[in-house]
């Protein structure tokens, strides 16, 4: 797999393509408000016993809200257990946790990108408007997430897998030096000193920053991961051919983060000069990606074997429609097929929310359980926490994917409108 990195404007772009197939897209628009993973001293401005949630200055400049569930409350440690704990929120009404003008460090989790005029209109819901943000902050490496305010290692809960979680709990027990991990997926088959290696850089990081989570001035503490650091992550299990960065500045910024987080992949980053190296997006053009993405836009794919997928977005669900192309190949072929795409559909347009998908019906029951197991292991690559939740009564098959941030036709949209 190959990775291109490009600024263009203070928007940065990146790229992961697997023979030339476009798999993997990350846009930092200069626009974005709030980032997906930014941590801040923020201050609670008000409660909202409707909602059970309080509203909160982030920075002065941007807001969030912060539901009960999300409180954590400081506690005394567990019999036997080192340090103090964080009890988990939603227990009691948040107004009995927080009142107004209280000093708290939150992480943003979702990312906040303003459409126009949509942030100045009054009339939509405020709770629409903000992003969404948790007392439990973590910090994500490239194999491990490192969870400051838990005392145990664990597996992420996104590992679904059997053989997978077993090997990977084989790893935790050679970790026992280690507190307040989550191993990633694409920790498997790695050496314990690389994941030592990772916690210690993670927990460092922690320590720094908590320094600075006191004041009574609401502000940016530290800013979530980047196109770069997202795209690096989530692809961290695939093998990484060349990283091909194209701008001086992103060039020394990719170094820097793998030589903290990827020293394996330092001698890979490869500056790019192109023919139209001062044209807009020189790189992505000349490796073909925006032709690539500008198919992401488009309600509809063509499958290798004939058939068709169309997507259609609306506020509420994202409706998937899979087509055969005459009496070419079977039923159970055709849905197989879209399985894959809609996954690398969905992961690439970062479609979020409610999902339905209305395959070709399936004949047996053989062959509905052979399409829900090919489409779960589909999205097992996904960065984000997607269920499948099988077929309703009318034979729909209904998924929900958690995104991280905007979609990428939000993102595209931020940049091309500023």
């Amino acid at each position: 797999m190959d990775i291109l990195v490009e600024d263009q404007g203070g928007t940065l772009w990146v790229a992961a393509l697997e023979k030339g197939r476009l798999e993997g897209i990350e846009i930092d628009p200069l626009s974005e408000r709030v980032r997906w993973g930014s941590v801040y001293r923020a201050r609670v401005s008000r409660i909202d016993a409707a909602l059970d949630a309080a509203f909160l200055d982030l920075d002065g400049e941007n807001d969030a809200i912060l539901y009960a569930a999300d409180v954590r409350i400081e506690g005394r440690p567990a019999k036997g257990g080192k340090g103090r704990t964080k009890e988990p929120g939603g227990h009691k009404a948040i107004g009995k946790l927080l009142q107004p003008g209280q000093m708290i460090a939150v992480q943003a989790k979702t990312g906040y990108l303003p459409r126009g005029a949509l942030a100045d209109q009054e009339d939509i819901p405020s709770e629409q408007k903000i992003t969404r943000v948790s007392m439990d902050v973590t910090l994500a490496g490239r194999y491990l997430i490192y969870a400051p305010m838990e005392q145990d290692n664990r597996i992420s809960s996104r590992i679904r897998d059997k053989k997978a979680r077993a090997q990977l709990q084989d790893m935790l027990h050679a970790l026992e030096d280690v507190h307040g991990c989550i191993l990633r997926a694409s920790a498997l088959s790695l050496q314990t000193d690389v994941l030592r290696r990772e916690a210690r850089i993670l927990r460092a990081t922690w320590e720094q920053l908590h320094k600075h989570l006191e004041g009574d001035t609401p502000q940016l503490v530290m800013r979530g991961p980047d196109a770069f650091h997202r795209l690096l992550s989530d692809h961290a299990a695939d093998k990484i051919g060349e990283i091909s960065v194209h701008g001086d500045d992103v060039l020394e910024h990719a170094l820097d983060w793998c030589e903290v987080y990827a020293p394996d992949l330092v001698t890979r980053v490869e500056p790019i000069e192109t023919l139209g190296s001062s044209d807009d997006l020189a790189l992505f053009v000349t490796r073909d990606v925006l032709d690539q993405v500008e198919t992401l836009l488009r309600p509809y794919i063509l499958l290798p074997g004939g058939g068709s997928v169309i997507l259609q977005e609306t506020a509420a669900l994202t409706a998937v429609d899979v087509n055969a192309a005459s009496d070419r190949g079977s039923k159970l072929g055709v849905n197989l097929e879209a399985a894959a795409e809609i996954a690398r559909q969905i992961r690439l347009r970062n479609i979020g929310g409610i999902i339905i998908i209305d395959f070709l019906k399936s004949k047996t029951g053989a062959d509905k359980a052979a399409l829900e197991k090919a489409l779960i292991h589909a999205f097992d690559s996904d960065p984000c926490t997607v269920q499948v939740h099988g077929l309703t009564a009318l034979g729909l098959l209904e998924i929900t994917r958690a995104r991280r941030t905007p979609p990428l036709r939000e993102r595209l949209e931020a940049i091309f409108d500023s």
